[in-house]
């Protein structure tokens, strides 16, 4: 069995940093969230169809894929407009 990828992100002053993460298709992904910020915020996803509340100041892990060749969006749904 191939071992998952892994991949992180972090939330700073409301912003997803990276903005793009580039993964292997057809390749099942564990994704941690770290939220730096002192505010809870949620990773959403529509094309992932994922969602999930990360409290302030905490991590947070979920396994994605495996996904075929495309872009799929997330953005911060308590700020969306950062």
């Amino acid at each position: 069995m191939p071992k998952r990828l892994k991949k992180n992100l972090v939330i700073k002053n409301h912003v997803f940093e990276p903005a793009e993460l580039k993964v292997p298709a057809n390749q099942k992904i564990k994704l941690t969230v770290h939220n730096q910020d002192n505010s809870a915020e949620e990773f959403e996803s529509k094309s992932l169809k994922r969602e999930k509340v990360i409290a302030a100041g905490s991590k947070a892990s979920f396994v994605i894929g495996p996904l075929k060749p495309g872009k799929y969006d997330f953005f911060g749904e308590f700020n969306p407009a950062t």
